[in-house]
């Protein structure tokens, strides 16, 4: 299976895909039809004050010359939006790309409050899933006078471009938001115009977890979205979030494929659901049709979603998308 997949088209023809297709006119003989002109993107004009996940309304006076990242999927955004010489600080978690490894790092859940301070950031980029926890640790931040915005924990394709947008318009890079948006936009209306021809969808398992439970994923988040793009039914759809399955509902589901994240840091993650009790009658066991695949292109809410995307539809539909 390719680990990497080229989309077809180029963010310039995300219009007349994602339009659809009118009859075409011919044009007259040697007269050249005027190109339409590109859509004008507003540039962001500061103060700009912008409102975050937990309601707070923030004023940023100039646009952010140092930036601290505090989970890997703002990371991503931020470097593919062309911030990366920006990047003063990101999480302990953060492994792409791969410059991150000389920025200096912050901590992970219980991140260093002094050591963000000392980094003199204009902009702390939070996220909604280290709310609770960090709470204390980010009013501290507050209180240092440093901006904090806190991104939302998207839970689909839409909610992770809104993510993109919020970003941009914090720091000033709208127009490379629009571009990387409209390249998400094309690549998974591509994955799901080939995945619609497929006639007989196939059952998925998705093991995101399993020490000590096994976990996956229900309804209401975008690994769940994925599946239904790539036409594919989630034998856990009945569920909501992430959550933990037994195993003998797993073996009554009976998947056609099942899939792990767990490959990059469980050894032979693979073969150890073939091994489990009762498994041998799974079709996906009996068909040797488990993958491991990237845990981070699947579950970080960022740029690569789309490529994550197209790992899964090669792994379920193999004959359909590794023509």
């Amino acid at each position: 299976m390719n680990k990497f997949w080229e989309f077809g088209a180029t963010a310039g023809l995300a219009a007349v895909l994602l339009a659809g297709c009118g009859d075409a006119a011919t044009p007259e003989e040697d007269v050249e039809t005027p190109a339409e002109p590109p859509a004008e993107v507003a540039e962001v004009e500061y103060p700009v004050t912008i409102t975050d996940a937990v309601g707070d309304e923030i004023v940023i006076e100039e646009e952010p010359e140092a930036i601290v990242s505090m989970i890997p999927s703002n990371t991503e955004i931020a470097y593919e939006l062309g911030l990366g010489e920006k990047m003063v600080g990101v999480s302990d978690y953060d492994n792409y790309p791969e410059e991150t490894t000389d920025v200096e790092k912050i901590g992970g859940q219980e991140f260093n409050v002094e050591k963000i301070i000392s980094l003199q950031p204009d902009l702390v980029l939070a996220h909604e899933s280290g709310l609770g926890v960090g709470d204390a640790g980010l009013q501290q931040l507050r209180d240092a006078g440093l901006d904090v915005f806190v991104v939302q924990n998207a839970a689909s394709f839409e909610e992770v471009y809104d993510s993109i947008t919020e970003i941009a318009q914090a720091t000033g890079t709208m127009e490379a938001a629009e571009k990387l948006v409209s390249e998400m936009e094309v690549q998974v209306a591509e994955i799901e115009e080939l995945a619609a021809t497929i006639e007989e969808p196939k059952t998925v398992f998705l093991e995101v977890g399993s020490q000590p439970d096994i976990y996956t994923t229900g309804s209401g988040t975008f690994m769940d979205e994925m599946l239904t793009l790539i036409n594919a039914e989630n034998v856990a759809g009945e569920l909501e979030g992430w959550v933990i399955m037994d195993p003998e509902a797993i073996v009554a589901a009976n998947p056609d494929v099942m899939i792990t994240t767990e490959g990059d840091y469980v050894e032979d993650a693979v073969g150890q659901i073939k091994k489990r009790g009762g498994f041998a009658e799974v079709t996906a066991v009996k068909e040797d049709a488990i993958y491991s695949l990237n845990s981070d292109m699947l579950t970080r809410s960022g740029p690569r979603l789309t490529a994550g995307l197209m790992e899964m539809a090669q792994a379920v539909y193999p004959d359909v998308f590794n023509e």
